[in-house]
């Protein structure tokens, strides 16, 4: 094959579309101003004010803030994981204060590897609505094409968002106890889930039987997606497609696996409290 044939099909496939469910920091910014609805996602776990702090020193024009834990979950109970799921009424008023209606496009990103837009994704799945996409590279890589950004809040809107729960998407541990064909896939680093560590839960460990795919995998070192034959190939370690589970800590980086699943055409339930809610029912060991 010439030279001249090889530059062809390299710019054939550049030109390929993206999954439907990620946009590109080029693509989106021909979409600012349109019916398109941008949510900015960051957060920190370790300094819980950082994420609406980087949201107010400027973010993607138009983009509203939702906090991990104050919009994308509901509070912490004696069981039930340290990121409950939202109340969905309450989230439903949010998203519809944002100007979403039922056909929005709407576009969610973060600094942090999908971490927590993967989290605000999923909600909006499985509360029905259809059109979400993933800015990929996050918010730095609206930065690297010189993106305008905004430190004003946009005006509060009306739109008639309206939940559409998705059914069969989340599993309890009751679940998991009654069902030995669940397929569960731990998504902490190699560390948590081996037990030799762990820096926020109460115990270490992991759920018995679960395999270990650690949710930063699925993107490189700048949170750009893995290409989609990565993410297929990354997943053929498992032996079925079936009763999928995936967790994590809390319920919020699962959500990157299971986003890595839906790229590769896998249906995956979230259980959502994770690792921590499962060892909210195990005995602590004693401290000496």
């Amino acid at each position: 094959m010439n030279s001249a044939k090889i530059g062809t099909l390299i710019n054939q496939l550049l030109s390929l579309p993206m999954h439907p469910s990620l946009i590109t920091a080029t693509e989106l910014r021909a979409l600012i101003g349109k019916t398109t609805v941008v949510l900015d996602c960051r957060f920190n776990l370790m300094d819980k004010t950082q994420g609406q702090s980087l949201y107010r020193l400027g973010h993607i024009p138009g983009a509203y803030y939702v906090d991990l834990e104050r919009d994308l979950s509901s509070a912490v109970q004696i069981h039930g994981g340290r990121h409950p799921l939202p109340d969905f009424e309450h989230l439903q008023n949010k998203l519809r204060s944002f100007g979403i209606n039922q056909h929005t496009t709407v576009v969610v990103y973060d600094d942090s590897r999908m971490a927590y837009a993967a989290r605000a994704w999923w909600l909006l799945k499985h509360l029905g609505h259809a059109d979400v996409r993933i800015l990929d590279g996050g918010f730095n890589s609206w930065v690297a094409i010189n993106g305008a950004q905004d430190r004003r809040e946009p005006a509060l809107k009306q739109g008639n968002f309206k939940i559409a729960i998705q059914p069969n998407q989340t599993v309890d541990r009751e679940n998991i106890l009654a069902n030995e064909a669940l397929t569960l896939i731990d998504s902490r680093e190699a560390r948590r889930y081996q037990g030799l560590e762990e820096p926020i839960d109460p115990i270490a460990g992991h759920i018995p039987n679960a395999l270990n795919f650690f949710w930063q995998d699925v993107t490189d070192e700048k949170g750009f997606v893995k290409p989609i034959e990565w993410q297929k190939d990354h997943w053929k370690q498992i032996s079925t497609n079936n009763n999928l589970t995936v967790y994590c800590g809390s319920g919020v980086t699962a959500c990157v696996n299971i986003f890595s699943l839906h790229l590769c055409g896998i249906d995956a339930k979230l259980y959502p409290g994770s690792w921590s809610d499962w060892c909210s029912y195990l005995p602590r060991p004693e401290i000496t």
